[in-house]
């Protein structure tokens, strides 16, 4: 199970302050700091209005690199820490735990100054609203770049002289966001036309392709699942035509590209967050969950498409890095690991990506050994640098590298196809792939002897979602119980430590204790709109890939809840976060695909599913107006909304329900299973009906009484609209009817 690693030796802190009651990791790093740091809450809020004074909101997470680097410069700072103690009240929030408080803030930071991103640094009239707001800031003033120390006292001096006109100007510019942020049905009630949406979604990905190394963007370059799974459904829709062999190729290219890439850690598996270069080579290191869980659905889709084991291995190898090292015994997935950590034991500074990048000379010392067969003097370091872009002086570009952590360093890429490093060596294909692997395992001996990266061990209900969805999908498409297995074991974990059976409710967060016990906050924080969203999908990929009908009464369960909580009967779509918190200015709806999909956008699908498992037809309505709410976005510009854009085209093609009449322990139940298991169908539900009348699913769907088995075998039918097609017992005519 996941460690935290070797750090520097404990001092005994100059300052605590209020952060150490905490339980989030990050706010329990600035628990030392000499600001006099609240977290958000009442007692902040108070003060403030008692003292007249400002607040200033910083907003991060454990593991930022700029953030930390903020921390050091000022926060650690003493003078720095005197003039903000004294001026304004300062509040720490960890992003992570509350998006609702980052989502108000981060929508003022990207209105006012056109950009944003983490360290988010606002400042808030003592009535929380926001009026001068930014990101990172170096501590004193640069050619370019106002200093933090500069900005405090100049906002200092501006409440003192000016303080009518500041209250005045925030009062507009939270009128003005809370126009900006709206997002509602314009009088047009009917979904926008999938076929248009699709089209134009399509066209604007191929536009913004990259044609030699894949991905959206030049640089830096994101992975986005959001993107990859657009293009399956679209090919998937489009499969004989010029444009459906495009999508396709455009998303097996990337995932290709990416998984060659320096973005991929050959050595210890997983994915970093992202490419600083348009080439997947230099990464910002810090591992996030959310990631791996979409990636590890996403191979595993590339995988049942292709049939190319080259994406299994990927799916699996993400799988293998988050059981060892996101894995809480209990059950649960961590948050995130770090990009910067110590190079050596003895090292006083971080740096990012010490853990993983190396010196030619460290390789060649691990890996001495002369080559049997191949050409003379051969070393299996010689073969393995080759392989992997290994320079002696270094393989990053300065360019890339603008604090130079990584001068004289190697971040491993695929440079060569294994055929071509065999030839340059002699040797046979099958050969390189055993040597490549002797070198990957003992470089991972190696750095298993350096300094971990921190570990930021909060579980999220919203992102252990997304990671069990990884684990149920990947189970069912590559055939591996171990997966669904796990995945059913930490959707118990969420049963028992983020959800209160009391009140029907998800709750956002725990942590992981002292002695390695599930802790809650004294005050739990509720779960939010994307909390609901991703468990629900969670919880139906898993019956799909386990077929226990327990997890599908809970996911109904808590769409009714997430209804009741955060549906917007006024305007359509979902609220982000639930009314009645005097504290959030705005209730937002998210109108971005990102690093994660937007929940509106996942819960079309999940309505849909859930329509499907329950015969309620509201549902499907719900999802219809969605699509309504975000018509004029989906029909401008798709490309921001790229997961809503595959929702249309499930909405209006209207989802199969693919029923299996069987005994789940029969052979020709299982084949059955296994046929629509291993095709891509993005408008397929899946479910059995195993003829035990008193089940979920049958007090649910009263048709399903009428399904036979056929001459006493497994039989499959597919149903929409409670209308359902003759019976089939042939898994290859099955497959047909499933990818037409």
């Amino acid at each position: 199970m996941a460690t935290g690693g070797t750090t520097s030796p404990p001092s005994v802190p100059r300052h605590t302050n209020r952060l150490i009651n905490e339980k989030s990791p990050y706010l329990l790093q600035h628990a030392h700091n000499p600001v006099d740091w609240y977290p958000w809450g009442q007692e902040a809020f108070d003060k403030a209005k008692k003292e007249n004074k400002l607040i200033f909101l910083s907003v991060g997470y454990s593991t930022c690199h700029w953030c930390h680097v903020m921390e050091e410069e000022s926060f650690k700072n003493k003078e720095i820490g005197e003039i903000m103690n004294k001026n304004f009240v300062c509040i720490k929030v960890d992003r992570e735990e509350r998006p609702d408080v980052d989502k108000v803030y981060m929508t003022f930071v990207q209105a006012t100054s056109g950009g944003g991103g983490w360290p988010m640094s606002v400042w808030l009239t003592p009535d929380l609203k926001p009026f001068v707001g930014g990101t990172y800031f170096p501590p004193e003033d640069g050619v370019h770049r106002v200093g933090f120390r500069t900005v405090l006292l100049r906002i200092a001096e501006q409440w003192k002289e000016n303080k009518e006109a500041l209250l005045e100007n925030s009062q507009k510019i939270l009128e003005a966001l809370l126009y900006r942020s709206e997002v509602h049905v314009q009088g047009q009630e009917s979904p926008p036309p999938s076929k248009e949406v699709m089209a134009t979604c399509f066209k604007q990905l191929s536009n913004s392709y990259d044609e030699d190394y894949g991905g959206f963007s030049e640089s830096p370059k994101f992975p986005t699942p959001v993107n990859l799974n657009f293009l399956f459904t679209y090919w998937a829709l489009h499969r004989t035509t010029p444009e459906g062999a495009r999508a396709l190729q455009m998303a097996l290219h990337t995932l290709k590209m990416m998984a060659h890439g320096g973005i991929h850690d050959h050595i210890g598996q997983g994915f970093h967050r992202y490419s600083t270069d348009q080439h997947w080579h230099v990464p910002h290191f810090e591992k996030m969950l959310y990631d791996q869980g979409q990636l590890a659905a996403t191979y595993s889709r590339a995988f049942q498409i292709s049939g190319d084991e080259f994406f299994a291995s990927v799916a699996q190898d993400i799988l293998l890095y988050v059981s060892r090292d996101l894995s809480d015994q209990a059950g649960g997935f961590y948050s995130a690991e770090d990009a910067d950590s110590y190079p050596t034991t003895a090292s006083g500074k971080k740096r990012e990506g010490a853990f993983c990048v190396w010196a030619a000379e460290e390789i060649r010392a691990l890996l001495p050994d002369p080559v049997e067969g191949a050409t003379e003097g051969t070393t299996l370091g010689d073969v393995f640098m080759h392989h992997y872009g290994v320079k002696e002086t270094g393989n990053v570009s300065p360019m890339k590298d603008p604090h130079q952590e990584l001068k004289g360093k190697n971040v491993l890429i695929v440079r060569c196809s294994p055929e071509l490093t065999a030839s340059r060596f002699g040797l046979e294909p099958g050969r390189l792939a055993a040597l490549l692997q002797e070198g990957r395992r003992r470089l991972s001996t190696a750095r298993a002897q350096r300094p971990r990266p921190h570990l930021d061990t909060k579980m999220l209900a919203a992102w252990n979602g997304l990671m069990i969805s990884g684990f149920a999908q990947a189970g069912a498409a590559l055939a591996e119980q171990e997966y669904v297995n796990r995945a059913t074991q930490a959707a118990a974990f969420l049963r028992r430590h983020l959800f209160d059976p009391a009140s029907g409710r998800l709750l956002r967060s725990c942590y992981r204790g002292k002695d390695n016990t599930v802790e809650q906050s004294a005050v739990p924080i509720q779960g939010f709109l994307e909390d609901y969203v991703f468990v629900i999908q969670a919880l139906f990929d898993l019956y799909e890939a386990s077929l226990e009908q327990g997890w599908l009464e809970w996911a109904l369960q808590l769409q009714h809840m997430q209804d009741k909580l955060f549906w917007d009967p006024k305007g359509f779509a979902y609220f982000s976060s639930e009314a009645g918190d005097p504290s959030l200015l705005l209730r937002l709806k998210d109108d971005q695909d990102g690093a994660e999909p937007t929940p509106n956008s996942v819960t079309v699908t999940n309505l849909l599913r859930a329509a499907c498992y329950s015969g309620h037809t509201e549902w499907v309505e719900k999802a219809g107006q969605i699509l309504a709410a975000f018509s004029e976005r989906l029909q401008k510009i798709p490309i921001a909304l790229p997961e809503m854009a595959r929702a249309t085209a499930v909405f209006h093609h209207t989802l199969k329900q693919v029923v299996i009449c069987g005994d789940p322990q029969g052979e020709d139940t299982k084949e059955m299973l296994h046929c629509v298991r291993s095709v891509f169908s993005p408008n397929k539900v899946l479910m059995l009906a195993d003829g035990d009348s008193t089940g979920f699913l049958y007090r649910q769907l009263p048709f399903l009484a009428s399904l036979e088995r056929k001459d006493g075998k497994a039989t499959a039918y597919l149903c929409s609209n409670f209308a359902c097609s003759l019976p089939i017992t042939s898994p290859q005519e099955l497959r047909g009817m499933l990818c037409p």
